[in-house]
């Protein structure tokens, strides 16, 4: 069993406006990466959230939503109500970012195809050379997730024990796109 949380309760500081309602596309950006959780192989998708609009869009496609009352103390809470939230017997957490209006089903498949031949490690997609999201976390590590803190997500433990990462190759570059800025978002929409 593989769990899919996405991380949607954040502040959207560089934004300065709550970009996770932004469209591309006709369709918000949340949405859209629910919608990839929905149509992929995971066998839950759970939204960790802040704002009642985007609680909305989680219902509209009957995915657990969770109210992040501590999203002040940063990325770390919202792993931690994820973790908490999944099935008891999950295997491992893919985290996803509420920003990346890009991702599809095949980038998050290939991530649990990947864990499925190995199942101990650390899974991060490249894209063109670089690291992003979302990334697989296996559930044995789940007591290191749960201590976390601050505005610290799992980069920590990437970090820490770079013997445990597999670095996964995805061919689709825009799948990896994320949006933090305006800048990000209206060349996003210029390609659109």
């Amino acid at each position: 069993m593989i769990s899919g949380i996405i991380l949607a309760s954040g502040f959207s500081k560089r934004m300065e406006q709550e970009k996770l309602l932004l469209p591309v596309g006709g369709v918000v950006l949340v949405e859209r990466v629910i919608r990839a959780a929905k149509a992929s192989h995971l066998d839950d998708v759970i939204l960790i959230y802040q704002k009642k609009e985007i609680e909305k869009i989680g219902r509209k496609y009957g995915i657990t939503t969770v109210h992040n009352s501590r999203a002040e103390e940063g990325q770390s809470a919202a792993i931690k109500l994820g973790i908490n939230t999944a099935h008891p017997k999950t295997d491992a957490f893919i985290f996803m970012v509420g920003d990346q209006p890009f991702l599809n089903p095949s980038t998050i498949n290939i991530l649990i195809d990947t864990f499925q031949q190995d199942p101990h490690s650390i899974i991060v997609p490249v894209y063109n050379g670089i690291r992003g999201n979302p990334v697989l976390f296996p559930s044995a590590l789940k007591k290191e997730l749960l201590v976390l803190d601050g505005d610290r997500g799992g980069r920590v433990l990437i970090e820490a024990i770079p013997e445990r990462v597999n670095l996964v190759s995805i061919d689709d570059e825009m799948s990896g796109t994320d949006i933090d800025t305006r800048e990000d978002y209206l060349r996003i929409k210029g390609n659109n």
